[in-house]
């Protein structure tokens, strides 16, 4: 351990003292950073930076010192903690080395063939591991990137960048860009905001067929990644892992295991990571025919019905072939007879004729086993999203979980 200090920077949006910041921390000539999120509500922000301990912290009105008692130095070549919660929703810093983030920046970028002079669009927030290594990307290519505060069609059009990094919504907005222009005439030939660019890196969440098939209809070049904040955002691309990173399932519980150059050092406060120690992660996979890597779902979110595991993951993901499902979440719910019971929460494509449960049931039985269809189905507006662009299943349950107990209690005997 050394004594290196950390800094709280709160972000508005980024602009370029963040970037400026984040370069003096990969060379080492500044404090390590942990970007947080000013728009925070003040509780939780004030929450958020208590846990991180930093010996400072700069915002809007400049830069202050931090005394919370707990202050401690980040381990030896630490550049970034970027904070993240767990199952239990408490905030914990991840540790994050200059050498990590840059060898994860430089393998996507070998891996996507980046040209030199070609420039990055940051359209998610550098909170998140994600849109903080489109920032990595950018300074290793020598590049400035754009920064915008959504991905909005007009705003992805004009911006003259090569590479860009979604989540899946954004990704489904974009296709249905004309929606975002105002009343265009049907018979008007509307460019893909995305046409000139010459990848998409795609993550967060877990991408439906559907979504990666009007892609590829739409000739963006889309490129899935899977990872997150403890191995500097997506190592595997396309199911194959970057330069370096090493994959294997365990084969008691079918979890990944991630190793290589780009793990994290360990967590604020917590026990360091050996640079040669595997990362068992909470996600169920398989390796296909193919050698590529399928990311099966949560194990966190495996549900027991009867005694049969369910991935739901598995289920959403066959749920989202299904004509009539434009977005679509799966969890498990309590039940007194099976323990707990599939609910399939969707969203259809025509709120007048949605799919019928017998529909949806019969579409999953003939790709999975019986036990894996859905038992009841709950028709929505929109599936909550948290900001990193994937479904917000912890508030589905509590809205689901109150609907079910409002309902028992207007029971009439």
């Amino acid at each position: 351990m050394t004594n290196h200090s950390l800094r709280a920077v709160l972000v508005d949006r980024p602009g370029p003292r963040l970037l400026e910041l984040l370069a003096a921390a990969l060379d080492g000539s500044g404090p390590a950073i942990a970007p947080v999120d000013a728009g925070l509500p003040r509780s939780r922000l004030d929450a958020l930076v208590e846990a991180l301990a930093p010996d400072s912290v700069e915002g809007p009105d400049g830069v202050t010192t931090f005394r919370s008692g707990q202050e401690k130095g980040v381990a030896e070549g630490t550049a970034v903690v970027v904070a993240t919660s767990g199952s239990t929703g408490v905030p914990k810093g991840v540790e994050l080395s200059a050498g990590a983030l840059l060898h994860s920046a430089r393998a996507s970028l070998a891996r996507i063939g980046a040209r030199p002079g070609e420039r990055w669009l940051c359209c998610l927030p550098a909170t998140y591991i994600a849109g903080l290594q489109v920032l990595v990307r950018s300074l290793v290519s020598g590049t400035d990137p754009v920064l915008a505060d959504r991905a909005d069609a007009q705003t992805v059009a004009a911006s003259g960048c090569a590479h860009v990094s979604l989540v899946p919504t954004q990704l489904n907005r974009l296709l249905d860009h004309p929606d975002q222009y105002g009343d265009i005439p049907t018979n008007q030939d509307i460019p893909s905001p995305l046409a000139g660019f010459r990848s998409v890196l795609l993550g967060g969440a877990a991408a439906s067929a559907g979504l990666l098939d009007a892609a590829r209809t739409a000739r963006v070049p889309v490129v899935t990644t899977y990872g997150m904040t403890e191995t500097c955002g997506g190592c595997v691309y396309d199911g194959i892992a970057l330069d370096g990173v090493g994959i294997k399932i365990d084969d008691e519980d079918g979890r990944i295991w991630l190793a290589g150059p780009v793990l994290f050092s360990g967590y604020r406060g917590g026990p360091q990571v050996p640079g040669d120690q595997w990362l068992r992660t909470g996600d169920l996979g398989r390796v296909n025919s193919a050698g590529r890597l399928v990311v099966r779902g949560r194990a966190d979110d495996v549900i027991n019905t009867g005694g049969a595991l369910v991935v739901p993951g598995e289920v959403a993901a066959v749920l989202q072939t299904c004509p009539g499902v434009r977005d679509v979440a799966v969890l498990g719910l309590p039940d007194p007879e099976w323990g707990e019971r599939v609910v399939a929460v969707l969203v259809p494509a025509d709120q007048a004729d949605p799919p019928t449960l017998e529909l949806l049931r019969l579409h999953v039985k003939k790709r999975l086993p019986r036990y894996a269809a859905p038992s009841r189905v709950v028709m929505v507006d929109a599936v909550p999203m948290l900001p990193s662009g994937k479904h917000d299943l912890a508030r589905l349950r509590r809205e689901l979980l109150r609907r079910e107990q409002t309902e028992a209690e207007n029971v009439t005997y």
